[in-house]
Parts: C-alpha cells; structure tokens; sequence
C-alpha cells in the first residue's frame, strides 16, 4: 500500500538532507585544510648597511712636474785674458764671493798703474793752476793785470780740475778691470766642473762661460693644469696661486720621488700663468718647496700631487654601495621599517675608496653597501653579513 509523506515529513526530510550536506563540507573544508601544503612567506634578504658619513675631504689633482733649482747662475769671464788659476773642487758647495778663477791681471796692473800716474799728474797741474789764480786775481782787483789775464787763469784752473776728474773715472774703471780678473761667486750654492781649461784665453773675444752655480736649498715645481681644473677651483673661490689667510688651508704640492717615496717635504703653490696655452688647454703653475739634503736634483720629472680643495662637512659613501645606469646613479637606503627605497643621487669628487654626494642624501642615513643586488624597491630586508660577489657589480646598460 503506498504511503503519501505529509508535510511534516517532508520538511524533517529536507532538513536532514541540509544538515547531512553541511557536514560534508565541514569535513571536506577540515581535510583540505589538515592535508593542505603550507606556504612558506619569503626569507628577507641579507644586506651589510652603513650610515652615510660628514666630513672634511680633501681634492688632489696629480699632475707631472718638473724641478728646477731656484736660482742658475753662469759664472762668466767679464775681461780678457788667460786662465791662470781655479780655486775650487769641481761639484762642491761655493759660497757667496768665494774665489773661483783668477785671469792673467799683468796688463789691467799696468793700467791702473799708468793712470794712477796720469791722475797724479793732472792733480798737480790743478794745484799749480789754482795757484795761479790766487795770484792773479788780486792784481786784477788792484789794475795790476788785465781781465785777459784773469780769464785765462780760470779757463786753466777749471781745465785742470775737468782732467783730475777724467783720469779718477779712468782709474775707477781700470782698477774695476782688475777686479774683473778675480772671478767670485755671484751665489751660494752647488758649482758644476769648469767649462774651460787653465791658459785659455777666455772673455769677450774668446770663451766667456766658466762654469755654472745652482742654487737648490729651495726648488721650483713647474707642472702644467687644465683649463678645467682652474674653472673648479674659480667656482669655490680659490684662485691658484695666490694666498687666502680666510682658509683654513692653502694649495699645497707633495712630489713622489723615483723610487714611489713621498718626498717629506711640502711645497706651496706662489704662483699660475695668467693666461691659458691655446696649443694645450693648460696654463703654468709653480710651487716652492724646500730642498735641505739636497734629494730632488734640478731637472729632474716627478709626480706632482696638488691639493685642490677641501670640502668641509660633504656627505661621503663607499663607492661599492653606488650603482650606475643610464638614468644615473642611485642607492639603496634603509628605511626605519627596515625597507629598502631606491634613491638617485648626484655625485661630487671622488676620493679613495669613497665618493661625495652632493644632492639626494643626508648624512646619517642608513645605506645598503653589500647584497644590494637582492633588493627591489619596498622589499624588507635584514641586517648582516651579505654574501660576498655580486654585491660589488654595478649595473651599467
């Protein structure tokens, strides 16, 4: 017999089926999530941070100079005659009006010998002619001699005295002559050998050069700068070549010697040619620097290493946190989240192992130096050791 289900049974039906699905998929949301695989959240990378540094840097400009003894004197013969004498030992130290050669002085002698006589001469004719005059002058007051008298007495006594003063100028000159023949030195300082040979005839019609003096207690550094170079020095207010007492520092020049010594000495830039070489780009500049033993020799080329500017309180960063690419040259800075932010900079000089910054950084910000090749704008990161490797490469396309 076939049973109708009433109203009430279908709804206990219904609601047996609804309770038997949501147990289903209870236990089907229970097995997925026990059987699920968890998934693992990204190690952040590793990264080696510094903060950005304030300091005072130092630019330097390297250049090639050449030494050259501050003073170079030619000792030469100001008379003529024959070499009779040297006296002194050839590469030694001379002093100022110490004697070096002395010339035959037989004839400037006998020069000054005749006229020494000639002046003694002419000075007795000037006292008989002064006397002269005493004499007549009183007979031309008294009638007693005529004016002809009197003027010829003056014209003689004034003549007299004219040929004293010729013959003084004549031995003046003759005993300068024999001085000439002792020849001194002009200059303290190192003497080369002798250019002539004792019994040559050396002077005006014959060799005059005797030998050379150089004086090298101080020496001048001549190197050569670019136009550029001036330009940057302009644009921070120093002008090479001349003292600023308003600095706190002055363009001063250290030279390496030939075997990669830095000489211990320093020397300072006292003067820059006023005009640039148009066949070069460059102008001139010198720096003196003292040379007590004597190490850098006239002559000589060297390196020259010139302080150019000092940047007081510049922003410095390693140059192995910088990377460069077409658009410039950025970092990666550490946020206080400890996120990473790209950030462009614009770069100053360079200095050792370091670089200035000039625009985009604050000094005590926190930079990424090592392992920066594993970030990406906004990607949290932490603090350690970074690999070593990549780090160091800088992306240039």
């Amino acid at each position: 017999m076939k049973r109708f289900l009433t109203k009430k049974d279908l709804k206990l039906k219904k609601r047996q089926t609804i309770y038997t699905v949501i147990g289903i998929a209870v236990i089907l949301a229970v097995y997925w999530f026990v059987t699920r695989e968890k998934e693992t959240e990204p190690e952040a990378p590793i990264v080696s941070v510094t903060p950005a540094q304030q300091q005072d840097v130092e630019i330097y400009g390297e250049y090639v100079g050449r030494i050259r003894a501050q003073q170079f004197v030619e000792v030469r013969a100001r008379v003529e005659g024959f070499l009779e004498q040297m006296l002194f030992a050839e590469g030694t130290y001379v002093k100022r009006n110490q004697v070096l050669f002395v010339i035959n002085q037989d004839q400037y002698r006998a020069k000054v010998d005749k006229v020494s006589a000639q002046l003694k001469k002419d000075e007795a004719q000037a006292r008989k002619a002064e006397r002269d005059l005493e004499r007549i002058r009183p007979l031309y007051e008294q009638n007693a001699a005529s004016q002809l008298d009197l003027d010829n007495a003056i014209a003689a006594y004034e003549t007299a005295v004219a040929s004293v003063g010729m013959s003084q100028a004549d031995l003046d000159q003759a005993e300068q002559e024999l001085g000439y023949t002792i020849v001194r030195s002009p200059i303290s300082g190192q003497i080369s050998e002798r250019h002539v040979d004792l019994g040559t005839l050396v002077g005006t019609s014959g060799k005059s050069l005797l030998a050379t003096i150089v004086k090298s207690d101080t020496v001048l550094i001549d190197f050569s700068m670019t136009a550029l170079d001036y330009l940057k020095s302009k644009e921070r207010n120093i002008i090479i070549g001349q003292k600023d007492s308003t600095r706190s520092w002055q363009p001063t020049v250290t030279i390496t010697l030939p075997d990669n010594s830095v000489y211990p000495y320093k020397g300072l830039v006292d003067f820059a040619e006023p005009q640039v070489d148009p066949k070069t780009g460059t102008f001139s500049v010198r720096a003196e620097m003292n040379n007590p033993e004597h190490v850098l020799l006239p002559g000589q080329f060297t390196k020259v290493k010139l302080l150019l500017d000092v940047r007081e309180n510049a922003t410095v960063i390693p140059q192995k946190a910088l990377i460069i690419e077409k658009g410039g040259a950025y970092i990666f800075v550490m946020r206080k989240d400890s996120t990473a932010e790209k950030r462009f900079i614009e770069l100053g000089p360079e200095f050792g192992n370091n670089v200035v910054v000039e625009r985009g950084l604050i000094p005590g910000e926190i930079i990424v130096d090592e392992g920066y090749h594993k970030l990406t704008p906004g990607i949290k990161m932490r603090v350690g050791e970074a690999p070593k490797g990549e780090e160091n490469k800088k992306e240039e396309e």
